[in-house]
């Protein structure tokens, strides 16, 4: 019986540019709204239920390689993120500024995310990897979320400083 993971990496390759679609949709709906605190760390609280993936013993990996995923998400995924999100006060709101380098960013990091699937499917198998690249993702996100939320309580600060 085949495992329901032994799916066409077309279906893969869908779902992968479905998700950036799905992302890049995201990102200009949050552009167009005030940033509160409950939508900065919403995100990674809700991603935050995919750990329990670990309680199934096929995507378990060794805890360095876990680690490593995690550190790698947090320290070089997170940059272009980082470097692409910056809140500002317009109208006394606190808003997320539109970069158009997000769109590119997103596109290098799909690039990257297929490439290095392809890499990691040859010495670990799909539920692994799987696991590895969710700790990838949520190693960005955390590291995204705690810096803009970092910057929005300092606007917040800002704001009841000078009356807004």
């Amino acid at each position: 019986m085949p495992s329901p993971f032994d799916l066409p990496p077309a279906l893969y390759l869908l779902a992968t540019l479905a998700g950036a679609a799905a992302m890049l949709l995201w990102r200009v709906r949050e552009t167009q709204r005030p940033v509160t605190l409950a939508a900065i760390v919403a995100p990674p609280l809700g991603m935050a239920t995919g750990l329990s993936m670990f309680l199934v013993p096929q995507t378990r990996v060794p805890p360095s390689w876990g680690a490593g995923a995690l550190a790698a998400g947090a320290v070089v995924f997170a940059w272009p993120l980082l470097r692409s999100s910056k809140l500002a006060v317009v109208d006394g709101r606190v808003v997320m500024q539109r970069s158009r380098a997000f769109l590119w960013i997103l596109v290098g990091l799909v690039a990257v995310r297929l490439a290095l699937r392809a890499w990691v499917e040859r010495r670990v198998s799909v539920p692994q990897s799987g696991a590895l690249f969710f700790l990838l993702a949520f190693g960005a996100i955390v590291r995204w979320r705690v810096t803009m939320l970092r910057e929005f309580l300092a606007l917040r600060r800002t704001m009841g400083a000078s009356g807004a």
